[in-house]
C-alpha cells in the first residue's frame, strides 16, 4: 500500500467508525461524496487491501507496442542517434508523423545508450537580470566561431543579433570572420527589416570600441551607430550579455544537426536557407514583451543610404591634380564636374564590402577614375584577435595547395623521364643587371 492508499484507508476509517461524515472526508481528500461512497463499501468489502489499486504491476493500457517502438528507435538510430530527447521528438513528430512523449524517448534513448542522463543542476546564486520591456529597446549582439557545417567546410563564424525583452533572433549572418565590414553586413540586415532599435549591446572589442582614452576618433561601427543615432554599450562581462551566449549553445546544437539534415555544406547555402530556420527559432523560443509598442525606429533614407552608412569611411586630401592615394591605388577626379573640389581639398572615400569605391564632397558623388598602382597594399596586413585565425587558415590552406601542385609537378615529370635527383625542372635563371648569373656548385673533385 503507498502512502496516499493509506492516508485514504485513515480517513475512510474514521468514516466507517462514525468520527466523521462524507461530505467531511470528501473535503479532505479532495474527491466527491460519490467517490468517498465506493472506497468506503470497497473497505467493508475487502478490508484495507480493498483501496489498493488493482492495475498495480500491470502494463499500462496506453503504452506503446513492441513494433511501433522498434520503428521509432530504426530512425532514431538512423538519423537523430547523436541528437537529445526533446530535438528527436520534435524531429520525429514534423519530419514522420511520430508523435512521441519526450520522457518515454528519453528513457528508450537511455536504455539504448544513446543519452546519457544529465547531473541536476544546482540552485543558481545570483537572480537574472529583468528583461527590457519593450521590443527593439536593446540588442544583444555577438559572433560565434565554431564547426557549423562539422567537416563539411571549414570553422566559420555566426553573427546573430538578439532582442533582450522578447528573445527573438532580429538578424544573422554566417561569414569567415568576424570583421567590422560582417557586423556591417548583419546590421544592415537588422535596420532594413525592423528599424534602428535605442542600443547594442556588445563586448569590448576593437570593432565596437577603441580602448585609447587619448584617441577620440570612433571606430567604424561606432560611427555608423551615430548616422543612425544607435547608443552602442559594452559589456563588461560576457555573463552581462547572457542572452547571446546562450542563444549559440542553442544554435550549436540545433542549428549544426538542422543544416546536417538539410545537406547545407557552405556559407552561401547557409545564409540563404538561414532566414526560414530562424523564423522557425523564433516561433519556438520567442516571448512575448511586457509592453506591445517596439522601440524600434524606421529608417527614412534610401537602401543606398543604409550601404553607405554601413561601409567603412576614410579621409584623404587631394593632390593639385585632383587625386589620392588609397591603399595601392590612385584615384583621379574626374575634370569638368559642376562644384568640384580645388586642390588640396580633403574628400571622403567609402569602401563596400564588395570592394567598390565611392568618392564623396559634401554629400556628392563624384566621378572618378582608379588605377591600381601597387597590387600588394589592398591586402591589408592588419589583424585582430577576431580575424587572425581565419588569416592563418588560408596562409596555411594555400601553402597546401602551392605543396599539392608541385607533387604533382614532379610526379608528371617523373612519369615522363625528364626529373631526375640531379636536374632541376626550372628554367636557367635570367641575367640580373649586373649581367651576372649565380655561379653553379662545382664538381667535387677530392
Amino acid at each position: 500500500m503507498s502512502q496516499k492508499e493509506a492516508q485514504r484507508y485513515a480517513v475512510i476509517a474514521q468514516v466507517l467508525g462514525g468520527q466523521t461524515s462524507q461530505q467531511l472526508a470528501a473535503a479532505q481528500l479532495q474527491l466527491s461524496v460519490r467517490q468517498i461512497k465506493r472506497l468506503c463499501a470497497a473497505v467493508r468489502a475487502g478490508g484495507a487491501s480493498g483501496l489498493v489499486s488493482r492495475r498495480r504491476g500491470r502494463p499500462s493500457n496506453r503504452r506503446i507496442g513492441a513494433e511501433r517502438k522498434r520503428a521509432i528507435m530504426a530512425l532514431v538510430h538512423a538519423r537523430y542517434a547523436d541528437f537529445g530527447p526533446q530535438l528527436a521528438s520534435e524531429y520525429l513528430q514534423r519530419e514522420h508523423a511520430q508523435r512521441i512523449g519526450v520522457e518515454a524517448l528519453r528513457g528508450w534513448m537511455i536504455e539504448a545508450g544513446l543519452w546519457r542522463p544529465k547531473r541536476r543542476r544546482k540552485a543558481r546564486l545570483h537572480p537574472l537580470r529583468e528583461r527590457r520591456a519593450r521590443l527593439g529597446e536593446l540588442v544583444q549582439i555577438d559572433g560565434s566561431h565554431h564547426h557549423w557545417f562539422e567537416a563539411r567546410a571549414p570553422k566559420c563564424c555566426l553573427i546573430a543579433f538578439i532582442d533582450d525583452a522578447t528573445g527573438r533572433v532580429l538578424a544573422a549572418r554566417f561569414s569567415p570572420a568576424e570583421s567590422t565590414q560582417d557586423y556591417f553586413a548583419v546590421l544592415r540586415q537588422h535596420v532594413s527589416a525592423h528599424g534602428a532599435p535605442l542600443a547594442y549591446y556588445s563586448d569590448r572589442h576593437g570593432i565596437f570600441t577603441k580602448h585609447d582614452p587619448d584617441d577620440p576618433a570612433p571606430t567604424q561601427f561606432e560611427r555608423a551607430l551615430l548616422q543612425l543615432r544607435i547608443e552602442g554599450i559594452c559589456a563588461s562581462s560576457p555573463q552581462a550579455k547572457g542572452r547571446v551566449e546562450r542563444l549559440f549553445q542553442t544554435l550549436q546544437d540545433r542549428l549544426v544537426k538542422a543544416m546536417r539534415l538539410a545537406g547545407i555544406d557552405g556559407i552561401e547555402a547557409a545564409n540563404a536557407w538561414l532566414p526560414g530556420y530562424i523564423a522557425e527559432h523564433n516561433r519556438s523560443f520567442a516571448v512575448a514583451a511586457r509592453q506591445p509598442q517596439e522601440a524600434h525606429r524606421p529608417f527614412a533614407g534610401t537602401a543606398q543610404e543604409l550601404a553607405r552608412i554601413c561601409a567603412h569611411h576614410h579621409q584623404r586630401q587631394l593632390s593639385g591634380v585632383l587625386s589620392c592615394q588609397f591603399e595601392g591605388s590612385q584615384i583621379w577626379i574626374t575634370p569638368g564636374q559642376e562644384r568640384a573640389p580645388k586642390s588640396r581639398a580633403r574628400v571622403g572615400i567609402v569602401e563596400y564590402g564588395d570592394g567598390r569605391l565611392e568618392v564623396l564632397w559634401r554629400g556628392r558623388v563624384l566621378e572618378h577614375r582608379i588605377f591600381t598602382v601597387h597590387e600588394h597594399l589592398r591586402r591589408r596586413r592588419a589583424a585582430d584577435a577576431k580575424t587572425i585565425n581565419a588569416r592563418v587558415d588560408a596562409l596555411a590552406g594555400q601553402r597546401a595547395l602551392r605543396l599539392r601542385t608541385e607533387i604533382a609537378l614532379q610526379e608528371a615529370l617523373r612519369a615522363a623521364g625528364i626529373y631526375g635527383l640531379d636536374t632541376h625542372p626550372s628554367a636557367p635563371p635570367a641575367l640580373g643587371r649586373s649581367g651576372l648569373r649565380p655561379a653553379r656548385p662545382s664538381a667535387d673533385t677530392s
